[in-house]
């Protein structure tokens, strides 16, 4: 396993732990000297109780073996708090970290300088400690909670997006459709035209001929008309005489 890589968390010397370690229980060594030493050797192993609860050791496999690094309780000085500042700027820097947006690495060290502030209280004061742990926790949550709501809604947007590009697939193959219908109305609109301008033509040559042969026909009549008068009219006049 690899070592675990530098956290701002300010972390104990790393010890190898046997298996007789693990597998010994925790003993607390009977009180010796004054009551007041007692007291503040209890306080001192209820912080360190409550420091392992609130940031767990960090264990791992190295060569065969089992190392673990526990986290200091050490008080921090205000050289070390300034300096906790520039180890933070420097790694936003170094990890080239975002300074907008959903970024896992700013969240990651951020989150560590949190860890490492709330280590510094819990010594001081466990119970401050323990209610800055609430926080950190409760941050944790309402942030899983918006990034699950972020992942929804880029999942949500998503498949919006396939569907309309569907959308714009299926529009456009119907565009193309209608496209062709309106060709082929329009080529047969062209067919039925010449065959209204053939048929017109037909109508106004056979009208011309039926004018003609009607005009002929009455010009035949007055001819006939005509010679049949004056038959008459030879016929008629002998007779007067």
């Amino acid at each position: 396993m690899i070592p675990p890589a530098n956290s701002l968390v300010k972390y104990e010397v790393p010890k190898i732990k046997s298996t007789k370690d693990a597998d010994k229980p925790a003993s607390i060594s009977p009180a010796k000297g004054t009551k007041a030493a007692s007291s503040e050797s209890m306080k001192l192993q209820d912080t360190d109780e409550i420091l392992t609860a609130i940031l767990p050791p960090r264990e791992w496999t190295e060569e065969g073996q089992l190392w673990v690094q526990a986290v200091s309780s050490t008080p921090a000085t205000r050289l070390e708090v300034v300096g906790l500042k520039e180890q933070l700027d420097q790694k936003i820097q170094q990890r080239q970290a975002r300074e907008t947006g959903i970024c896992p690495v700013r969240r990651e060290l951020y989150s560590q300088c949190f860890d490492e502030i709330i280590r510094q209280i819990t010594i001081e004061c466990s119970e401050r400690g323990l209610l800055l742990l609430r926080v950190r926790d409760e941050i944790k949550m309402t942030l899983q909670a918006y990034q699950t709501l972020y992942e929804s809604s880029v999942a949500f947007g998503m498949r919006k997006a396939l569907q309309a590009e569907q959308g714009k697939a299926d529009m456009r193959r119907r565009i193309e459709e209608l496209e062709e219908t309106v060709k082929s109305q329009e080529k047969t609109i062209v067919e039925w035209k010449n065959k209204h301008d053939a048929l017109e033509k037909r109508e106004a040559e056979r009208r011309v001929a039926d004018q003609a042969k009607h005009t002929e026909e009455v010009q035949f009549l007055k001819r006939t008309n005509l010679q049949l008068k004056s038959q008459l009219e030879g016929i008629i006049a002998p007779s007067k005489k």
